[in-house]
This record gives structure tokens, sequence and C-alpha cells, in this order.
């Protein structure tokens, strides 16, 4: 009776285990069919070393195809990354499909048009990574489902309208690029809300304003984009870049208090009155730009 019993219990363990591979190659089938759906949308000759043409083939693995990394657990792709590759070609939507992806970076190839909205369904995504590229249409408000993101990086491109204010919900976003696109109008008084936040780059849209509300942001490091007096509330920034937008109004001398700030580069942009003497005292100073704006002496 002992040995039926350790025979079935052995049966019963092989078939939860081919259960169990089985639905793993299935899902990897599912992350193969999304690639190949990208790889489809690739141009071959933007293409001239076959990195994707010929290393991404059904006749090997997808876990060792070039820029893929895949979970050690779950046998899933975790990570896309294909940057640097100078591919032409456009977004899939079936990339959608990546349940498991972590990371996406897609960084100085030539992907143009919009993102498909079937990336909001990339809930594990932490890392965002679509910088220089020739995407357009305007900041999509879905990325607000991406809700463990940390990394947003759609700098270098051609988006334009409004930033949609549902993205400063993301509550784990610690850097923020959107800088040298075609954006426009005021930044979002919801940034406020992200209290992790380190860096964010706005320079080069054309934004008009920046909220009060930014001073809270107290783990601020570098700001990038009216610029509000509470800017003296971010103790730890470094960086302050706001260069070629269309701000207006004068240099808050709050900004002379930034007892860590090394950077300020407000260049070409339309600020008046006069240039605070104390950000001329600043003992971590190392550069500043305040060319081409309507600013008078000290």
């Amino acid at each position: 009776m002992e040995r039926i019993t350790w025979f079935f219990m052995v049966c019963g363990c092989c078939m939860a285990s081919l259960a169990m591979a089985a639905h793993s190659n299935r899902n990897l089938t599912t992350d193969q069919s999304a690639l190949l759906a990208l790889k489809a949308r690739i141009i071959s000759t933007s293409d001239p070393h076959n990195m994707i043409f010929t290393n991404w083939s059904t006749t090997t693995p997808v876990c060792s195809w070039v820029g893929i990394t895949c979970a050690a657990r779950h046998l899933r792709v975790a990570v896309l990354d294909i940057s640097y590759f100078g591919l032409t070609g456009t977004v899939p939507p079936e990339l959608g499909n990546l349940s498991f992806l972590v990371e996406l970076r897609l960084t100085n190839n030539s992907f143009h048009g919009t993102l498909p909205q079937e990336l909001a369904r990339l809930r594990r995504l932490k890392y965002i990574g679509l910088e220089y590229n020739k995407l357009t249409g305007t900041v999509p408000s879905w990325f607000e489902s991406l809700s463990k993101l940390e990394v947003f990086n759609l700098s270098g491109n051609k988006f334009s309208g409004s930033i949609p204010a549902a993205i400063f919900n993301l509550s784990s976003l610690q850097i923020i690029d959107l800088s040298y696109n075609q954006l426009l109008g005021s930044i979002p008084r919801e940034i406020g809300n992200l209290t992790k936040l380190k860096e964010i780059y706005l320079d080069r849209n054309n934004f008009i304003e920046i909220p009060n509300d930014i001073g809270a942001l107290d783990q601020l490091e570098i700001l990038s984009g009216s610029i509000p007096s509470n800017i003296g509330n971010l103790t730890q920034i470094k960086g302050i870049d706001l260069g070629s937008n269309y701000l207006t109004g004068t240099i808050p001398h709050e900004i002379g208090h930034l007892p860590n700030l090394e950077e300020l580069l407000l260049e070409m942009n339309n600020l008046n009155g006069a240039i605070p003497s104390s950000i001329f005292n600043m003992s971590k100073m190392t550069w500043i730009t305040l060319h081409r704006n309507h600013l008078s002496e000290i």
C-alpha cells in the first residue's frame, strides 16, 4: 500500500512539473511573438550588421537573443535593450504582451510614429528609456498605468503638446527626462506629488511656468525646466537647467541660498530684473549661464 501511495505521489509531482513547464513555454512563446512583431517593424537596411535580423530567430532560444535578458525565476523576458543599434522602425502594439518586462531601452535609434496604447499593460515596468529617437504625438496619459515606473526618459524626440497631469501620480518616479522635445504650457502642479523625485530635466522645450508645488520635492537633486520663489526649499538640488524655454519673471534671490547648487543654467529665456548677487557667493557653484535674457546688472 505504501509503495502504491509513493508511486502516485511521484506521478503527481511529475505531472505538476510538466504542467508548469508547458505553461512557461506558452508564455515564452508569447514573448517571442511580441519580439518578432518588433523585428517585423524594423527596416532591414537599418541593421547592416544583422544584429536583429540574424540573431532573433525561431531556431534559437529567446533568452539568448541579443538585447534580451530573461528573469531567472520565470524565464520570461525582463529586459529589452537594443539601444544604440541605429535601427529605424515603429513600436508595435505587441510589445504590450511582454508582461514580465521590467526595463524597456530603445535609446539612440530612429523609431518614429506614436507609442501604442498597449504598452500600458506593462505593469511591471520600472525603467523606460526611449530617448533620442523620432517619436511624435503627445506624451500619452496612459503612462499613469505603469505604477512601478522609476525612470521615465523621453528626451530628444518630437513630442508636442502639454504634459498630462496623470503622469505625476506615479509615486515611484525618481528620474524624469522630457528635455529636447516640443512640449509647451505649464508644468502640472501635480508634480508636487512626486516625493521620491531626484532628477527632472525639462530644458529645450517651450514651457512658460513651473508651479510652486515643486518646492515640496525635498529629495530633488537636479531641476531642468517663471521660477517659483520656494525653489529655496530644494536644499538637496545640485543642478538647475532651465535653458531655452519661455520662462518669464525674475530670478528668485532664494536660489542663492541653495547650499549644494553647482550648476545654474537659465540662458535663452525671457527672464528680467536684477541678477541676485547671492548666486555669485555660493561655495559649490561651478557653472552659471544667464545670456540671452533681459536681465539687468546686480
